[in-house]
């Protein structure tokens, strides 16, 4: 992921954060894209500095959009047990980036994108978000012709 002369540079930054409730997920229902959860106020300690980002998801069909992957989240029938426990101990907000924003500038898939920016956490937290749990070595096969710089402080 290193920057050539080819490769254009993308300021990501994200929008409003939402509470994690089923009213604010269930309009994202058709949307595909990513998303962030996070805590409200729990700054979870990783070896490069704190962050609130708990998880980066991914929705890659409409069928299977971003509001039926939250609300799977929400109803803990996604089965990811530190989702669950935080929530009980402090709020979730969520926010998203819808993959239509992107698609003039980036050609592979959601799966990719979303290994980039658990990649690119990695680089700057060092490690994955804490309620993930798999890698993103597969977007390192492809040639970037996008990098982004990621606003990672807004989960400060």
């Amino acid at each position: 992921m290193t920057n050539s002369k080819n490769t254009n540079i993308v300021n990501i930054y994200f929008d409003r954060q939402m509470s994690f409730e089923a009213s604010n997920i269930k309009p994202l229902n058709g949307i595909t894209g990513l998303y962030f959860i996070f805590t409200s106020n729990i700054q979870v300690q990783y070896p490069f500095g704190k962050s609130r980002l708990l998880y980066i998801g991914m929705s890659e069909k409409k069928t299977n959009s971003i509001g039926s992957r939250l609300l799977g989240h929400f109803e803990g029938k996604s089965k990811n047990a530190g989702l669950v426990s935080y929530r009980k101990v402090d709020p979730l907000w969520f926010t998203y980036i819808n993959i239509e924003m992107l698609k003039n500038i980036w050609q592979f898939r959601v799966e990719d994108l979303e290994s980039y920016f658990i990649l690119n956490f990695v680089e700057h937290f060092g490690v994955y978000p804490i309620c993930n749990n798999k890698t993103g070595f597969e977007i390192l096969k492809n040639t970037l012709t996008t990098e982004f710089k990621i606003d990672w402080n807004y989960f400060k």
